[in-house]
Protein backbone atom coordinates (compact mmCIF):
# COMPACT_ATOMS: atom_id res chain seq x y z
CA UNK A 1 0.00 0.00 0.00
CA UNK A 2 1.52 3.35 -0.98
CA UNK A 3 2.01 5.91 1.74
CA UNK A 4 -0.11 9.01 1.58
CA UNK A 5 1.54 12.36 2.18
CA UNK A 6 -0.30 12.50 5.52
CA UNK A 7 1.19 9.17 6.58
CA UNK A 8 4.62 10.24 5.37
CA UNK A 9 4.45 13.42 7.45
CA UNK A 10 3.36 11.40 10.49
CA UNK A 11 6.24 8.98 9.94
CA UNK A 12 8.76 11.82 9.69
CA UNK A 13 7.44 13.50 12.82
CA UNK A 14 7.41 10.20 14.71
CA UNK A 15 11.02 9.56 13.69
CA UNK A 16 12.04 13.04 14.90
CA UNK A 17 10.44 12.28 18.26
CA UNK A 18 12.03 8.81 18.32
CA UNK A 19 15.46 10.37 17.78
CA UNK A 20 14.93 12.73 20.71
CA UNK A 21 13.71 9.99 23.06
CA UNK A 22 16.44 7.52 22.05
CA UNK A 23 19.12 10.16 22.65
CA UNK A 24 17.75 11.31 25.99
CA UNK A 25 17.18 7.77 27.31
CA UNK A 26 20.49 6.61 25.79
CA UNK A 27 18.87 3.68 23.98
CA UNK A 28 19.79 1.80 20.87
CA UNK A 29 17.52 2.65 17.93
CA UNK A 30 15.85 -0.77 18.03
CA UNK A 31 15.20 -0.73 21.77
CA UNK A 32 12.40 1.84 21.59
CA UNK A 33 9.07 0.76 20.12
CA UNK A 34 5.99 2.92 19.72
CA UNK A 35 4.44 1.24 22.76
CA UNK A 36 7.39 0.47 25.03
CA UNK A 37 6.91 2.22 28.37
CA UNK A 38 9.62 4.75 29.22
CA UNK A 39 9.58 4.00 32.97
CA UNK A 40 8.79 0.28 33.03
CA UNK A 41 10.83 -0.78 29.99
CA UNK A 42 13.60 1.83 29.85
CA UNK A 43 14.08 2.97 33.48
CA UNK A 44 13.27 6.61 32.72
CA UNK A 45 12.68 9.00 35.60
CA UNK A 46 11.13 12.44 35.99
CA UNK A 47 14.37 14.26 35.17
CA UNK A 48 14.69 12.39 31.89
CA UNK A 49 11.04 13.14 31.14
CA UNK A 50 11.71 16.85 31.63
CA UNK A 51 14.74 16.56 29.35
CA UNK A 52 12.57 14.96 26.64
CA UNK A 53 10.11 17.83 27.04
CA UNK A 54 12.88 20.43 26.74
CA UNK A 55 14.37 18.74 23.66
CA UNK A 56 10.97 18.66 21.94
CA UNK A 57 10.58 22.37 22.59
CA UNK A 58 14.12 23.13 21.41
CA UNK A 59 14.31 20.81 18.40
CA UNK A 60 10.71 20.99 17.14
CA UNK A 61 9.64 24.39 18.47
CA UNK A 62 6.57 22.95 20.17
CA UNK A 63 5.77 24.16 23.69
CA UNK A 64 4.32 21.40 25.86
CA UNK A 65 2.70 22.31 29.19
CA UNK A 66 4.27 20.40 32.09
CA UNK A 67 0.74 19.24 33.01
CA UNK A 68 0.88 17.01 29.92
CA UNK A 69 4.07 15.28 31.08
CA UNK A 70 2.34 12.38 32.91
CA UNK A 71 0.70 11.36 29.61
CA UNK A 72 4.05 11.05 27.81
CA UNK A 73 4.88 7.46 28.76
CA UNK A 74 5.34 5.88 25.32
CA UNK A 75 6.46 7.15 21.93
CA UNK A 76 2.89 7.04 20.64
CA UNK A 77 1.70 9.00 23.67
CA UNK A 78 4.45 11.58 23.14
CA UNK A 79 3.36 11.93 19.52
CA UNK A 80 -0.25 12.46 20.58
CA UNK A 81 0.67 15.11 23.17
CA UNK A 82 2.96 16.94 20.75
CA UNK A 83 0.37 16.70 17.97
CA UNK A 84 -2.30 18.15 20.24
CA UNK A 85 -0.07 21.07 21.28
CA UNK A 86 1.26 21.69 17.77
CA UNK A 87 -2.18 21.34 16.14
CA UNK A 88 -0.96 18.38 14.08
CA UNK A 89 -3.67 16.06 12.91
CA UNK A 90 -3.59 12.87 14.96
CA UNK A 91 -3.80 9.66 12.99
CA UNK A 92 -2.57 6.21 13.86
CA UNK A 93 -2.03 4.81 10.40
Amino acid sequence: MPQTSENLIRTERLEALRTIVVQVLELGPDELTETSHFVDDHDADSLLALEILARIELDLGVAIPQEDLPEMVTLTAVYDVVARNADWEISHA
